[in-house]
């Protein structure tokens, strides 16, 4: 080939693919694979590094690498050249250790949440602390997000008890320290309930949008005892509405009742409610609760709270009074039942419950321990049941 004066030789990718470039005479190269040595799986990352050690160098020019390992040391240290021992048993502080903080692929993109969890056993509550994330996803056009954290309770996901914090502007390490509570939840919500936490990106002008999540089962935690983790974020998962049966719930409400010799009368309290049905078109309830003691002849004996709007765990704190000697209480029926408030129609019935002593479980308990120790207040949560005998089922 002719070359013109100030021309540089120039090599195809063919050619230099074809040939040795090193100094020397050119040799054609025999295996490729010479340069990527295969190891047997499970070797760890440090034996997986190329060993050069176990071809012969180029030509005498090349200077010997320090770095390189011998190949066969290497698998005779870990065991290639005999029956693979079955690795010890890890101890179970480990394995929990792991299953709550473990590494991922998601970690660099999604990025880590901080938290803590409490059940009040005593309270019915569940407080979450969400702390603070780090390294959270960029969404926004500026390589940043405005991140927030909701929370649900599954099965069942609704507004019902959904919680959340506030949103912080601008920052891909947000530090909340925030703490959010569920109020009525009892043991058995502990045993077969999972609480979904959720790190979302808002925005102003589009939908809300997803950035990573992590669930943690409540049977997890332990009464009265703080639980922190550190989690990495994962991508969305699936939500099983099979098994959903607590969407059958109406909801939950927090009752006081006392006995007061000094009034000579039945203090009923109406405190609060939880995770009511929504009944209205824009997800959630305007509720209020009635009262009645029965057999009631006079009809006298009905009390309302106030309407509390666009609410599903609505806090009331309001006490009624009934005039009724104690040994009569034996007799009576207090009747509770909750509804959706409604201008210009009917006012829909969202739940109810009865405490007296036709009555069951917890709400027979609830009311036998108000007849016996006077003078005491007493708070019980309660589930609100579809089906009200002897309700009347409207306002």
């Amino acid at each position: 080939m002719t070359l013109r004066k100030g021309e540089r030789a120039t090599i195809s990718i063919q050619e230099h693919m074809a040939i040795d470039v090193c100094p020397g005479p050119i040799k054609p190269i025999k295996q490729i694979s010479d340069y990527f040595p295969r190891f047997p799986r499970g070797l760890p990352a440090a034996a997986a590094r190329p060993a050069a050690a176990s071809r012969p160098p180029l030509s005498p020019a090349e200077p010997p690498r320090d770095e390189d390992e011998d190949v066969d040391r290497l698998f005779g240290a870990y065991g290639a050249s005999g029956p693979a021992e079955p690795p010890a048993p890890r101890p179970a502080e480990e394995e929990a250790a792991d299953a709550e903080g473990y590494e991922s692929d998601d970690c660099t993109t999604l990025g880590t949440l901080d938290f803590s969890l409490l059940y009040d056993q005593e309270n019915n509550a569940l407080h979450c602390t969400i702390n603070k994330a780090k390294g959270l996803k960029p969404m926004d056009h500026n390589g940043l997000a405005d991140p927030y954290v909701k929370l649900h309770l599954l099965p069942g996901a609704s507004k019902a008890n959904k919680l959340r914090t506030k949103t912080l502007r601008n920052t891909l390490n947000p530090t909340w320290n925030e703490t959010l509570t569920y109020y009525g939840i009892t043991d058995e919500d502990m045993i077969r309930k999972t609480l979904r936490i959720s790190v979302c990106d808002e925005d102003k002008f589009r939908h809300n949008e997803f950035i990573g999540e992590t669930r943690i089962p409540l049977k997890k935690l332990k009464p009265n005892q703080t639980k922190t983790f550190s989690i990495c974020l994962e991508k969305q998962l699936p939500i099983d509405k099979t098994e959903d049966k607590s969407l059958e719930e109406r909801g939950r409400i927090l009752i006081s009742l006392k006995y007061s010799s000094q009034k000579q009368g039945l203090l009923v309290g109406i405190v609060r409610c939880a995770h009511l049905a929504a009944m209205d078109a824009n997800g959630y309830s305007d509720p209020y609760v009635k009262t009645y003691l029965k057999p009631d002849e006079d009809k006298k004996s009905k009390h309302k709270t106030a309407v509390k709007k666009k609410t599903l765990n609505p806090e009331f704190n309001e006490e009624f009074c009934y005039e009724i000697k104690h040994g009569d209480l034996a007799k009576k029926t207090l009747e509770v039942t909750v509804w959706d408030y409604d201008i210009g129609k009917s006012n829909d019935f969202i739940g109810g419950v009865v405490l007296g002593i036709n009555a069951k479980g917890e709400r027979l308990k609830h009311w036998f321990d108000c007849l016996k120790n006077k003078d005491k207040k007493i708070e019980r949560w309660h589930t609100l049941t579809n089906e009200l005998p002897g309700a009347i089922l409207s306002d």
